[in-house]
């Protein structure tokens, strides 16, 4: 039962990290690797603050901020320079790495000893419950654990409902249309430069954000701690839209959300089930090339279906 909270906990969090790749991938388009850079300078960002003796709060936001930096300094390379999308990226990320070990200090700041936002939800919980643990259909559950978990999904819950408030205000229309269709919107007076640049702001700031609450339940920072995450987001978004079969926005972002978390699931049925801790990018990476192939496969038997029933 605490392998499964623990994973579902995880899920939520890194489902910051999906909405941050949604909005870069989705809405605008844009193929941003600073994802791998940034996750990992919130989670940099917040835990020396808090070592430092800044508020959890407090630190945390900073981090969702730093992460806004790199975003829009990704968007600055790509719309001022003229840099291709990618490459864009892919700069921001490698220096990235460089940046937050100057801001760590080393390679990996432990929190362990220190108060964090998930510290105090855990304490809430357990003053909640009276006691460590208590039980639920059965299944003995920590008080901790199930804190931490209802303490992320409300953390989940403000942000999808602030993303949907914020895209369907001027500002946030403007920039999905930036996405669908520049020309139209550049006829309208925008520009789709600036559009792009908050964007990758935002999707970066939320998965700083990401970043920074999964150091503080995971109790540390590692320098290597975002390697491969911009193909786990990708992974989040790609199931989701599998799942929801819709284009509307308030479910695109509720897929992303379910994608987030049944990943996680099956990351850790698999690591349950024997695999080696090894092997885990190359499943990831499988997972991932049957999110993309699985739909097209089943469209295609579902035309032949069609077909031969009209026959």
């Amino acid at each position: 039962m605490n392998l499964l909270l623990g994973s579902l906990t995880i899920g939520f969090i890194l489902s910051l990290l999906a909405l941050g790749v949604y909005v870069s991938f989705r809405i605008f388009n844009f193929a941003d690797i600073t994802t791998d850079g940034s996750i990992t300078l919130g989670a940099a960002t917040a835990a020396i603050l808090i070592v430092k003796g800044v508020h959890p709060l407090w630190a945390t936001l900073i981090a969702a901020g730093a992460g806004y930096m790199a975003g829009t300094l990704t968007g600055i390379l790509h719309t001022r320079f003229n840099i291709h999308a990618l490459l864009s990226g892919i700069l921001v990320m490698t220096a990235l790495y460089s940046v937050n070990l100057h801001v760590m200090g080393r390679s990996n700041v432990p929190l362990l000893s220190e108060k964090t936002l998930a510290t105090y939800a855990e304490q809430v919980g357990t003053r909640w419950a009276n006691g460590e643990v208590f039980n639920v259909l059965g299944w003995e559950v920590a008080a901790r654990d199930a804190a931490v978990l209802i303490f992320s999904i409300i953390i989940i819950l403000l942000v999808s409902i602030g993303l949907l408030i914020f895209f369907r205000t001027n500002l946030g229309t403007a920039m999905r249309a930036t996405g669908d269709n520049p020309q139209m919107i550049r006829a309208l007076g925008v520009n789709t430069g600036n559009m792009i640049v908050v964007g990758l702001g935002l999707a970066n700031g939320l998965v700083a954000l990401s970043g920074a609450l999964l150091a503080q339940y995971q109790g540390f920072a590692d320098v290597q701690m975002g390697i491969g995450m911009v193909v786990w987001g990708l992974a989040s978004v790609i199931i989701g839209e599998a799942l929801v079969h819709a284009s509307q926005l308030g479910l695109t972002i509720i897929g992303a959300v379910m994608g987030s978390i049944l990943f996680r699931l099956l990351v850790a049925i698999a690591l349950r089930w024997g695999l080696n801790p090894n092997d885990l990018k190359l499943v990831t990476a499988a997972f991932v090339f049957a999110a993309l192939v699985l739909p097209r496969i089943l469209n295609v038997f579902r035309k032949q279906k069609a077909e031969t029933s009209d026959a």
